[in-house]
């Protein structure tokens, strides 16, 4: 064998230590998956809740209310990227980012994109699409907000130019088992067909709903709901659909470490084995050699 002991001896040490790294890896990606999944749970009904204040308004004044959520429909495509900063996860960002190109090379007109990740953004520059700014991946459910806020500002100055009524989002989204599915949304304008889709929503009760404060003022603070829970929501989802990549890719890391370690104690008791043959082999030759030697001696 062209190993020798010692050479398998660090090889089985330095697997042994990688190990220890992706089960502390795995745990972690365990952790934050059940973190992200409960934020994204929470969200279902506040996002419920804005959703049925927005058909109030709708019903209740249906051209008035969103006259002044109406943008100018000229400009380019926008959009929000959400990938990752951080490798090991996979083909994520590779499956988002052929998702996203194949979905706006559809769309008409220029685009401007917003990456959400270091690593996604790469890809979408090694892409061709005009890349317009980066944000950084937050590493808790706390650090979701202000990445939220970021991106809102970033938005409302791009429009405030006209740049983009248009914008959409693209991430990754959980899927059945330890599986995720890219995905897109429709964020803004604010249009007829948005508000199309609002009215076939029932509503949940046999009371009509209205808005007493004035529509104008509520519809403004359920309009800046409705955009904050959707980015939220989004990067919840594409938080938790990347650590569930990277506890999968863990996982078969650790498969794989699980085999090598098993071949490399196989291969060193092999040939430890032979090295203690080899040993008794060349006592033995030596013991029958000595006596050959005395037995010699002795006749003379």
């Amino acid at each position: 064998m062209s190993d020798s002991l010692e050479s398998l001896s660090r090889k089985m040490g330095g697997a042994r230590d990688l190990a220890s790294v992706v089960r502390t890896m795995k745990a972690l990606a365990a952790s934050s998956v059940g973190q992200y999944e409960t934020a994204v749970r929470s969200l279902v009904d506040y996002y419920r809740t804005v959703e049925l204040g927005l058909v109030a308004c709708v019903r209740h004044n249906h051209a008035a209310a969103f006259s002044e959520s109406e943008g100018n429909e000229a400009g380019a495509i926008g959009a929000v990227v959400f990938g990752s900063d951080q490798g090991l996860v996979g083909q994520f960002n590779d499956v988002l980012t052929d998702f996203a190109v194949r979905t706006l090379n559809t769309l008409p007109g220029e685009k401007e994109v917003w990456a959400v990740g270091e690593r996604v953004h790469s890809r979408l520059a090694d892409a061709g699409l005009p890349l317009a700014g980066l944000f950084t991946v937050p590493n808790s459910v706390a650090g979701i907000t202000p990445l939220v806020g970021q991106i809102q500002i970033e938005i409302e100055g791009s429009r405030a130019k006209g740049k983009c009524p248009h914008m959409n989002l693209f991430h990754n989204r959980p899927g059945p088992g330890a599986s995720y599915q890219p995905a897109s949304q429709r964020l803004l304008p604010l249009d007829e067909q948005w508000r199309g889709a609002l009215t076939k929503l029932p509503w949940p009760t046999g009371n009509l709903p209205e808005v007493l404060s004035g529509a104008q003022p509520t519809l403004r603070a359920l309009v800046r709901e409705y955009l904050f829970v959707s980015l939220f929501r989004t990067c919840a989802e594409s938080l938790a659909s990347e650590n569930t990549s990277r506890l999968v890719a863990m996982q078969r890391a650790e498969k794989n470490i699980d085999d090598l370690l098993e071949t490399l104690t196989r291969n060193f008791n092999r040939l430890r084995q032979t090295s203690i043959d080899e040993e008794l082999f060349d006592v033995i030759s030596g013991f029958e050699a000595l006596s050959v030697s005395e037995s010699h001696a002795l006749s003379i």
